[in-house]
Order: C-alpha cells, then sequence, then structure tokens
C-alpha cells in the first residue's frame, strides 16, 4: 500500500502547500511513484502549483518529474447509506485510484477544520504540521500560561490529532508519525525563537511529535509558484549558479527530508 504524507493543521499561511509541493516533487525526482491530492477544495494551492507546473513544461517542452495530481471524484449521492458521509466517500476513492499507482500520497489539507481534513488525518502513516515559529501558531497545539509559558494542555488541533490516533488504534494501523516543522526560523529574535523552541520541547514529549527544521522565510519560494517550480528544478529551467540564498534553501529541503525518516527514501536531492 502507498504510505500517507498528509500536510495539516487549522491556520492558513504556514507553509503547507509549499511543503507538500517540495516533498512530493522531491520523492518524484528520486525515481518514486508520487499522487497528489487538494482537500482545500476552495483555495487549491497545492493543486493550482501542480496544474501550474504541467502548464510550464508543456509550454516550455520539458520532462520535469511531476506528482499525479487527482481531483476528488463525484459520488453519486444515492449511492451511499442515510447515515454516512459522502466527503468519506471520495476521498476513500481517490486514495483507492491512487494505491496501486504508486508509493507515497502526498495529501494537502485546508487551514481549517473540515470533515475532509479529520478523515485524512486518521489516514495519515505521516503527519506534517508546519508551524511558523510564533506564539501565534504555537497556540494551535497548545495552552499556555502567558507568564512563564509553561505548557498548560493540549488546544483544538492536537485533541483533533489525538482522535485521529485513536481511530488508527481501533482499526489496528500503525501510529502516525506526526513532525511538526518549524517554518520562517529567522535569524532575528533569538531570544523568542528560544522560547518556542524550549515550549516545543516540552510539549512534544507530552503529546507525541517529533520536531524537525523547516523553510526560513524566502522570495524564492513566491517566485516559483506561478510556473510550479521548485528548488530542486532551478538548474532544469536555466540557473547555472546558485545563489548562497538558493543553496540554502535546498539544504533545508535536504535537512527536512532526512527527518520525515520516510520508508525506502535515500535522501540525495
Amino acid at each position: 500500500m502507498a504510505h500517507i504524507i498528509v500536510t495539516g493543521n487549522e491556520k492558513g499561511g504556514s507553509g503547507k502547500s509549499t511543503t507538500a509541493m517540495h516533498i512530493a516533487t522531491a520523492l518524484a525526482r528520486m525515481g518514486h511513484k508520487v499522487g497528489a491530492l487538494d482537500l482545500d477544495i476552495r483555495q487549491r494551492s497545492f493543486g493550482r502549483y501542480i496544474e501550474n507546473r504541467l502548464a510550464f513544461s508543456e509550454r516550455e517542452q520539458l520532462d520535469l518529474p511531476t506528482p499525479q495530481y487527482r481531483s476528488l471524484p463525484e459520488v453519486d449521492p444515492a449511492s451511499i447509506g442515510p447515515d454516512e458521509n459522502i466527503n468519506d466517500y471520495r476521498l476513500s476513492e481517490a486514495i483507492s485510484g491512487l494505491d496501486a499507482e504508486v508509493d507515497f500520497v502526498v495529501i494537502d489539507c485546508p487551514g481549517s477544520h473540515t470533515r475532509l481534513s479529520q478523515v485524512a488525518h486518521s489516514l495519515a502513516d505521516t503527519l506534517i504540521t508546519p508551524l511558523n515559529d510564533s506564539f501565534v501558531d504555537f497556540d494551535l497545539l497548545a495552552r499556555i500560561e502567558p507568564l512563564t509559558n509553561k505548557v498548560l494542555g493540549p488546544s483544538i488541533y492536537a485533541e483533533m490529532v489525538w482522535q485521529a490516533r485513536q481511530l488508527r488504534a481501533q482499526a489496528g494501523l500503525k501510529p502516525i508519525d506526526w513532525i511538526v516543522v518549524r517554518n520562517r526560523l529567522g535569524a532575528q529574535q533569538m531570544h523568542n525563537k528560544r522560547k518556542v523552541g524550549d515550549a516545543l520541547d516540552q510539549l512534544s514529549k507530552r503529546i507525541g511529535f517529533r520536531v524537525a527544521p523547516g523553510f526560513n522565510e524566502r522570495v524564492v519560494f513566491r517566485e516559483l509558484f506561478p510556473r510550479g517550480l521548485t528548488l530542486l528544478d532551478l538548474r532544469d529551467v536555466g540557473v547555472e549558479t546558485l545563489n548562497m540564498s538558493n543553496v540554502a534553501a535546498r539544504q533545508e529541503l535536504r535537512d527536512l527530508l532526512t527527518a520525515l525518516r520516510l520508508p525506502g527514501v535515500t535522501v540525495s536531492v
């Protein structure tokens, strides 16, 4: 069966789609067969990213390794029972259609709580939660005491992941490998960075996730999206010499892929 990778949290602007696209493309470039689903039916950033890539590749006559993107299929409401959810069927059908064809399925969830997102989390073998490095985003995971920064308890999203873990346990599936990815780690504000890091370390032991470094804030990510490109494609489109920022960003991607510990993946991007 395909290994399911889900990028999710319940807050927009944390870099979920950028993270999903770079992981999916990196795996495709390594020779793995990768499927892709976007559950943000309204915005579809991940889906549009892949569509931009396909259009650019065709226009420039390039053969860029690309995930197999699938839209959620339509399901006849009459074909399901009165107490069953149509979105459960749509997601199940989409994954079933990819399962025999690919090694990995990368699913990008919306930045809000939806039924599709909830079900996707329960299907995740690897769950990646990108988090901007601030206490604003940290509040998604846990409540803290404002004066001491002591963790008081899990918050809404952490509780949803706990419920997904319970469902997997009841179904006899292996536990979710949950990785919280710290995005937009800036060189400044070292004191705040350390406080967030300490709080994440404390919380990770309580509710069971691993912490991995993600991507710094870089202009290149905004420039790549319209063409559907990733950091790994720059030389393919004629960039012979990478600047220091691009070299550092590629190393961040290597470090993230290494931290994920995906089955059968040797990091050599």
